[in-house]
């Protein structure tokens, strides 16, 4: 496989990087600037209606996206059809779009909260960055399945991930979060 729009990064059991340590990470975007994309497994406990005051209220997960501009929000969502200017990122998954129309869909009801995450920063690497990151090897590839985003549960997304993939990978997806639980 190699790095595109729609390819999941998933950290190899060892990284020890706090920010990216067992995460689940979708690439939103990969060109010769580099590499963006949302890590999909680390929820915060807040909703997005106390991040943003004029926002509708709203039950919808937030994660951190990643330790970049941690002071901005994006969006991930299944509702490409409705949502003016969102971008595909892999059949059933769209980033962003109007942002207005979206509060204006939510408190409407049209769009409900199972139907979209939202990130507080995201993950990016400069161009080749992420490239050198994979000689490591720091990161396992992977396809995305919609239903990882949307109805897997953030706590065993990694392991799901993993585990899906076969081969040796599904006795990765069984090693501890610790080696002293050994």
């Amino acid at each position: 496989m190699v790095i595109k729009k729609g390819t999941l990064l998933v950290a190899e059991p060892f990284m020890l990087d706090p920010n990216f340590k067992r995460s689940v990470i979708l690439v939103c975007e990969h060109d010769s600037h580099g590499t963006t994309g949302f890590i999909l497994n680390k929820p915060l406990d807040i909703r997005i209606d106390a991040l943003i005051s004029d926002f509708p209220e709203s039950k919808a997960p937030v994660f951190i996206g990643g330790p970049v501009a941690v002071d901005s929000i994006h969006y991930l969502h299944n509702v490409g059809d409705l949502l003016d200017n969102s971008v595909e990122v892999c059949p059933g998954v769209y980033w962003g779009g109007d942002f207005e129309k979206l509060k204006f869909l939510m408190e409407n009801d049209l769009i409900q909260d199972h139907n979209i995450r939202f990130f507080v920063g995201y993950s990016g690497w400069t161009e080749g960055q992420l490239e050198e990151e994979m000689q490591d090897p720091s990161w396992v590839l992977d396809e995305m399945d919609p239903n990882y985003l949307f109805k897997t549960k953030p706590f065993v997304l990694w392991q799901t991930v993993l585990h899906n993939k076969g081969n040796i990978y599904t006795v990765i997806a069984q090693m501890p979060d610790s080696v002293s639980l050994n």
